[in-house]
């Protein structure tokens, strides 16, 4: 049938997925960085994404489109509402060191250095503000468990993505990465793994998308043992991985 429904500009659109909370039909997910129409008939054409959009990406178009379905929204509400308008996906960008301390433990109790949310690889746009021109933290999940000094010394100054090397669905990560390298001019890049082998993987990764990107940004390795220690910092050579 031809009806109403929403249009989303993917160059416009930057992932904050402010749309998704504001979708009450659940229609809208994030996938690969952008917000998208996961199902014609989920969306009711009604626009309430519409005003929720900083850059203007999203539209309403009259087109043929599967009719709305409001059984199909109940269903979808009953199977995945939770993950899929969770507001914890949207975009937010603040300065470290801004939560307000009791005086008699400001000089005890270490400030955190995270300056945005979220950091998930999976969440984060290749097109977010913060990583202009940043030097990019490229961690595997467990760093900031075992390395007690992770804020102070590899989180300080830097965007953070994290990611799982081993337990992750890593598809689509080098190409995310790769438009992370090539779009935002990045100072450099740092990639902190633990010792053991399986988390090697999440250095392949960056290489592999520094290849891709055909950019010669510096990469610095960290690498921290299961017992919390940094026990290697090395600089990778770039050369070696631009084709």
């Amino acid at each position: 049938m031809v009806r109403e429904i929403v249009r989303i500009d993917e160059s416009k659109c930057d992932g904050c997925g402010l749309c998704i909370s504001a979708c009450p039909e659940g229609a809208l997910r994030i996938v690969d960085g952008k917000a998208r129409l996961v199902a014609e008939r989920l969306c009711d054409g009604m626009g309430a994404c519409l005003g929720h959009c900083p850059r203007g990406a999203i539209i309403i178009e009259r087109r043929e489109a599967e009719e709305f379905d409001e059984a199909a929204v109940r269903a979808a509400a009953r199977m995945s509402r939770p993950t899929a308008a969770c507001p914890g996906t949207g975009y937010a960008e603040f300065s470290a060191q801004s939560t307000p301390r009791l005086a008699e433990t400001a000089a005890s109790t270490p400030q955190g250095q995270l300056t945005h949310w979220p950091v998930q690889l999976h969440l984060l746009s290749p097109l977010t503000p913060v990583l202009r021109g940043a030097c990019l933290l490229i961690c595997a999940d467990c760093v900031p468990f075992a390395y007690a000094d992770f804020h102070s010394d590899l989180l300080r100054g830097r965007a953070v993505v994290v990611a799982c090397p081993k337990l992750d669905d890593t598809t689509g990560y080098v190409e995310k990465l790769a438009q992370m390298i090539a779009q935002n001019d990045l100072t450099e890049i740092t990639v902190a793994h633990m010792e053991v082998p399986c988390c090697m993987g999440i250095l392949h990764l960056a290489l592999e998308a520094l290849a891709r990107s055909g950019t010669r940004t510096p990469v610095n390795e960290v690498v921290v043992s299961i017992r919390g220690q940094v026990i290697a910092r090395r600089s990778v050579p770039v050369a070696a991985t631009v084709r």
